[in-house]
């Protein structure tokens, strides 16, 4: 017999390790709740794991077996369920954050052990440590082949077996997608019906964002970031979508398997800089002055900051656990560069906010936007009253998340932070004047960014 160790794999179909531990032997799947990973991981997320979990496990039952759930050190947890079952191996699937791989290498010394590449759709270890730039790394990772996804588990490959162990009570602060597969499934099938063919042209449509919340964007990654679905059934489908048109739909789709790769990068980063989410990747001949004001960043994770694109986006995030990725990028740019508050704060926020929270993609994403990561530009700032006149100049998405301004015409939302004040205070009472000046801010984070960078 075989076990297999469930981590952020929630799923049976196109789950690489389960497969290759089902391929010559029975299996007994187990998932362990380590207590170090549990604080690792945010309240919201861990709930929606555990919905996964149920389903998992009902999915376990419905094929005549079940899921073993254990609480502890997987070190010393998994040892003991392979003397009870008299099994010989056991199966995972590699993961990368660091708590997880010290988690794997405890196991392996303890157990003999077969890590397994599912994560991801190209093991990061066949890959170079360091690209210059994401076209480098898209060159090499595109030249190499992609595996298709595998099936589910035969029924008799499964072990007999019934456990009756709880799986934890949890409970969000929000509501949360519907877990599992078929969710996952359900949603990704909308978008391929309704949305990858003009992804391109409309991912950063704020007005679409809000109408058709899937359609103009995938929102998937909740169901990726928990391993309720493979990325190779994702990579495939939008692959068969993209061989099947033509003209502008092909075009779009393959911006959205262009934006997969993106994931993939953060992964290589991650697994060959495992300190990625704690230390800076670009070195710096001096110190960037962060100046960290703590009633700055509480304004900020409150959306209470007066840039009403910001605002709009850090109350998505706190409603729904999401943010779209257009104000994604424009909250973490205000947060290190406007307010130049260190980006290990707002990586730190979103790990406990997010529902989509996945570690590469976050540590990747917060070096990058906060120039400290890979991009080839030294210091980017986004400018979050142009963003929003270009991406939101009707103020549809800032209006459905700051009530506060509604009925404001949109040319005034857009540019609030340069308003008069008693022209804001007429306007809107309720909403709050800007916390940092606009052309200030900036100007402030060009010169502490060029003295870091010895520039000055």
């Amino acid at each position: 017999m075989h076990i297999f160790w469930h981590q952020r794999d929630l799923r049976l179909r196109d789950n690489r390790g389960l497969a290759a531990a089902a391929a010559d032997d029975t299996v007994c799947p187990v998932f362990v709740v380590d207590p170090d990973v549990r604080r690792a991981v945010g309240d919201r997320q861990w709930a929606f794991w555990m919905q996964g979990l149920r389903l998992l496990r009902g999915a376990y039952r419905e094929r005549g077996s079940d899921l073993l759930v254990r609480e502890g050190d997987p070190a010393t947890v998994l040892p003991a369920v392979a003397d009870e079952f008299d099994a010989d191996r056991v199966y995972y699937n590699e993961q990368y954050r660091p708590v997880r791989r010290e988690r794997q290498r405890a196991v392996d010394t303890a157990v003999e052990t077969t890590a397994v590449t599912d994560l991801v759709l190209v093991d990061p270890a066949t890959l170079d440590a360091t690209y210059e730039n994401h076209s480098r790394f898209y060159d090499d990772w595109q030249a190499r082949e992609k595996p298709g996804p595998v099936p589910a588990p035969e029924t008799d490959a499964l072990a007999a077996l019934s456990d009756d162990s709880a799986i934890p009570e949890t409970e969000a602060d929000i509501d949360l997608p519907v877990a599992g597969y078929d969710a996952a499934r359900e949603r990704w099938d909308r978008f391929l019906a309704d949305g990858i063919d003009t992804y391109s042209d409309t991912r950063d449509d704020m007005r679409a964002a809000v109408a058709r919340p899937v359609g103009a964007v995938s929102r998937i990654s909740p169901y990726l970031a928990a391993g309720m679905i493979g990325i190779r059934e994702l990579w495939a489908d939008a692959t068969d979508r993209y061989r099947a048109v033509d003209g502008d739909a092909r075009r779009n789709v393959e911006k959205y398997r262009y934006e997969l790769s993106w994931r993939e990068q953060s992964y290589n980063l991650l697994y060959h800089h495992p300190s990625l989410p704690s230390e800076n990747y670009k070195s710096f001949p001096e110190a960037i002055a962060w100046e960290s004001d703590p009633e700055q960043l509480a304004a900020w994770k409150r959306g209470q900051t007066g840039y009403p694109f910001v605002d709009a986006g850090m109350r998505q995030l706190n409603e729904e656990g999401y943010i779209h990725n257009r104000p994604r990028q424009n909250v973490a740019s205000f947060l290190t560069k406007h307010l130049l508050v260190d980006w290990r704060e707002g990586l730190a926020h979103f790990e406990d906010q997010l529902v989509d929270h996945d570690p590469a993609n976050n540590a990747a994403s917060w070096q990058w936007t906060a120039s400290t990561g890979t991009d080839s530009v030294d210091v980017r700032i986004f400018d979050p009253v142009a963003q929003m006149s270009k991406y939101d100049a009707d103020a549809d998405y800032v209006t459905e998340y700051v009530p506060e301004l509604r009925g404001v015409a949109p040319g005034k939302i857009v540019d609030w932070p340069t308003l008069p004040r008693d022209e804001r205070d007429r306007l809107a009472p309720g909403y709050p004047d800007p916390i940092v000046d606009r052309n200030g801010a900036y100007e402030r984070a060009q010169r502490v960014f060029q003295t870091a960078l010895g520039k000055r």
